[in-house]
């Protein structure tokens, strides 16, 4: 069943969680089993100036549970502006301890928010340290994974170092299927995942269905091994993102029906990506979305 612009607008009343947040109360956003949250990075828009926005919007929707961006994390817990300069961020990042991130943690649960996943994002030119600070900040934060956009390069490098926490990794997937060091193609999640025993997979499903693959078969096959999914609706053949979730091609309603018939223990997070109608905003966009995805687990 298709939806409208106007359909999801009317549904969305019925998303808001049951539980008021109250002094920390938690917000349920579990729908027929399934969790559903959000990445931060939907909300790039109210980070700037005032990071705590973030927060309050996850209450405005009715979204019980983050994954939360690293520059988010950072700017949370009082980091200095990239405008400072490199030195003066190294030199924060250096005196941070399990104590600062604890205190991002905090903010949201006294939100009644659950922090699940670090989105730490990891290039090629990073240091070994850099990747043991990724670890630091998610061991602090008290997340189950951390997830990343990186190479397969990168992923092997990675590895050892998850292993080494015992913390799951789950790798982002786009759909540049014509770049072999990309996690795109098929032959590239086998790939990373044969690189260590705690790389795992970020399955965006909006990315993998415009790179032309099965979002319903691959997770049956490797739901062992999602951290969490990203839900997006986008057209097939690399086309791109939909405003109308229902109106793309990517399966979502068939995906969610599945985390709740098989009760696989994967977080749904939207991801919103799409151009923000001038007559709307991203708290009014992201209540749209979630009235959407909860009508696909009723």
């Amino acid at each position: 069943m298709n939806f409208t612009r106007r359909d999801i607008g009317k549904l969305a009343l019925a998303a808001l969680p049951f539980t008021r947040v109250s002094g920390g109360a938690k917000i349920d956003s579990k729908f027929g089993g399934v969790q559903i949250g959000a990445i931060t990075y939907s909300f790039n828009t109210l980070a700037s100036p005032d990071p705590e926005a973030i927060i309050r919007a996850y209450g405005e929707i009715g979204l019980g549970e983050a994954e939360l961006m690293s520059n988010h994390c950072e700017a949370l817990a009082g980091a200095p502006g990239h405008d400072a300069g490199q030195e003066k961020m190294s030199d924060w990042r250096a005196s941070t301890t399990p104590a600062t991130w604890k205190a991002v943690t905090k903010k949201f649960n006294d939100a009644g928010v659950d922090v699940a996943l670090l989105c730490y994002n990891m290039h090629d030119s990073m240091s070994d340290n850099d990747i043991e600070y990724g670890f630091a900040m998610a061991n602090g934060l008290g997340v189950k994974a951390i997830t990343t956009s990186t190479t397969l390069t990168m992923a092997k490098r990675i590895a050892p170092v998850a292993d080494k926490h015992k913390m799951m990794v789950g790798y982002h997937g786009h759909d540049a299927t014509d770049d072999p060091n990309q996690t795109a193609t098929l032959e590239s999640y086998d790939t990373l995942l044969s690189y260590g025993g705690y790389n795992g997979i970020n399955l965006d499903i909006g990315h993998f269905t415009a790179a032309g693959y099965d979002a319903v078969d691959f997770i049956k096959k490797h739901h062992d091994k999602i951290t969490n999914l990203h839900v997006k609706d986008r057209k097939k053949n690399h086309g791109p993102n939909v405003a109308v979730w229902g109106t793309g091609d990517t399966p979502i309603r068939d995906v969610l029906q599945l985390l709740k018939r098989e009760k696989y223990p994967i977080p749904a997070n939207l991801e919103l990506e799409y151009k923000i109608p001038p007559d709307s905003n991203i708290i009014a966009e992201a209540k749209k979305c979630l009235a959407y995805v909860k009508s696909c687990l009723a």
